[in-house]
């Protein structure tokens, strides 16, 4: 019985890839972006400071998340 090598993944310019570490680095990227939008507009449908931490609280988000880097 033989066993098949599998190639490995590289990039265009022939380096390896490390495809997890990106596709990890993509979703937390695709996350906080995320996070932001629902942070503002939480922000804009809150009555008051105290409702809008008390939403934001409830969804998990912080305060900060809707604030541009």
């Amino acid at each position: 019985m033989s066993w098949a090598r599998h190639g490995r993944a590289t990039n265009e310019d022939g380096t390896m890839g490390n495809t997890w570490s990106e596709a990890q680095a993509a979703y937390q990227e695709s996350c906080d972006t995320q996070n932001g939008q629902a942070a503002r507009v939480v922000a804009g449908q809150a009555t008051d400071l105290a409702d809008c931490t008390e939403l934001l609280a409830m969804l998990g988000l912080d305060a900060r998340a809707g604030r541009p880097a």
